[in-house]
């Protein structure tokens, strides 16, 4: 943490106070042992930087999956004014709208178990994953068009899946405003090949199974039981989002001595949210977010159509459902009662997922009775947990909570650590099947380069920002 002096606020939030040029003070969601863990990482003095940005609001946040990203720590949460606040790509990250959809069956291990090995060769048959990946879906300079505007809306009218899916999908899978004008040529070449591929790194689709319930009542009104086979697709805007990114982020480094804004990292590089550059990222954004939507919406059908033909079963019979859809890497505008009033801010979460509560407007009809459900996957191999958001997560983290382990080796850290192993036959030992496209995949990705699962979970559980539904354990991962 170098020069960062964190105190301590109760055993889940360390508080990083205002010094400097800081506007707010900061807060990061750690228990004792996360802690230990930010000493060998600069994520604390990116929290700092973040703090120091015009319009930001009550706290720049991290989560307790924090880790060193671009400009903005991933677990980084910080919400801003639209007047005089700004819009920076490093806030919402090279992958706009990454996230994961949570699908489950009627079936159980027993079902499944002679069939495990087919179902996972199928699924990386028929799922495109890893680098430059490209899928069987060639879009149209029209086409390409409504994807970007229309999103998972555009995936279901084209045959993948029902209109049903929509209304567990966060935004109902896509954001207003989307402007095909505002997206590059490159982005658009580099998006027009890789619908409904999966990519590489931390992406993964996985076949889990529901191992515990924490709260019967939520887990019921999100269809989850004991023993019930699931699926976790986890992937975003692939090539598309990434340039989208890149090509604002240079735009925003080029003029940043227009905006008047100090910054104290050119990787925080931003545009006020009322001028037009900053209006042309948030709709170049959206296409990014529509175009993810639409990828999960196709790998979902695509799964769909394995199971069905890999087991001989109908619909019907394998009963798979999208209990929800949630994203990680994005900027929206929302509203936060604000010293006794509502406000809406634009909100950026980059490395973090909504956790809103029972009874807001933004949740599906059959969910506001119990919250929003908060998807958490976990590394390879430890499967993933479901939580569902709580009330304080809207006074205090901006309805956010965390959206994975979180890393703490780099990636060439972890092959370097690999070395000599088969990260494979350890996870197989552990019954674990894994599929990927090369054994540095797998050595970026091990089980060690993250934090416990569990106690990035516990701490959103304890702080009463999202409470435990499930625990969900992986049999199954295929990766690019």
């Amino acid at each position: 943490m170098s020069e960062i002096k964190l105190e301590k606020i109760d055993d889940n939030r360390w508080l990083l106070p205002q010094t400097g040029s800081m506007r707010v003070p900061g807060i990061i969601y750690a228990n004792e042992k996360i802690y230990n863990l930010l000493k060998n990482d600069e994520s604390a003095k990116q929290v700092a930087n973040v703090a120091h940005l015009p319009g930001i609001v009550n706290y720049s946040l991290a989560m307790p999956d924090v880790h060193w990203g671009y400009g903005f720590p991933i677990g980084g949460v910080a919400a801003f004014e639209l007047e005089g606040g700004i819009i920076s790509p490093g806030g919402v990250g090279y992958d706009i709208n990454c996230g994961c959809r949570l699908i489950v069956t009627k079936l159980s291990m027993q079902d499944i178990k002679d069939k495990l090995s087919d179902l996972t060769n199928a699924l990386y048959r028929h799922i495109p994953s890893g680098v430059g990946s490209t899928g069987s879906i060639k879009l149209s300079g029209k086409d390409q068009k409504k994807v970007l505007e229309e999103g998972a809306g555009w995936a279901v009218k084209a045959g993948f899946g029902s209109p049903e899916d929509l209304e567990t999908t966060e935004d109902g899978g896509a954001i207003k405003g989307a402007d095909f004008e505002q997206v590059s040529e490159r982005a658009l070449e580099r998006g027009k090949q890789q619908l409904g591929t999966l990519g590489s790194g931390n992406h993964f689709l996985e076949i889990e199974v529901v191992q515990e319930i924490f709260d019967e009542a939520a887990a019921k009104t999100f269809g989850l039981h004991k023993g019930q086979v699931a699926v976790m697709i986890h992937t975003g805007s692939r090539g598309l989002g990434y340039q989208i990114c890149d090509d604002y982020l240079a735009l925003m480094i080029k003029h940043a001595h227009e905006t008047g804004i100090v910054l104290p990292d050119r990787q925080l590089a931003c545009a006020y949210l009322d001028s037009a550059r900053g209006k042309n990222y948030l709709t170049a954004m959206a296409c990014g977010a529509n175009y993810a939507w639409a990828n999960r919406q196709i790998l979902m059908q695509r799964t769909r159509e394995v199971f069905e033909k890999t087991l001989r079963m109908a619909p019907r019979e394998l009963g798979l459902k999208l209990v929800y859809d949630v994203c990680h890497n994005i900027a929206k505008m929302e509203e936060f009662s604000i010293g006794g009033k509502m406000k809406k801010l634009c909100v950026h979460r980059k490395g973090a997922t909504r956790a809103f509560p029972a009874g807001h407007e933004a949740l599906p009809e059959h969910y506001k009775k119990v919250g929003q459900p908060v998807l958490i996957p976990g590394d390879m191999g430890s499967g993933s947990y479901v939580l569902v958001g709580q009330e304080k997560a809207m006074s205090e983290t901006f309805g956010s909570a965390c959206h994975g382990a979180g890393r703490v080796m780099s990636r060439s850290q972890a092959i370097k650590s690999s070395k000599g192993r088969s990260i494979a036959r350890e996870l197989a030992d552990k019954g674990v099947l894994v599929m990927a496209g090369s054994k540095g995949t797998l050595s970026e990705e091990m089980p060690e380069a993250y934090k416990n699962l569990q106690d990035v979970v516990q701490v959103m559980h304890d702080a009463g920002i999202a409470k435990k539904v499930a625990r969900l354990k992986s049999i199954s991962c295929i990766k690019g």
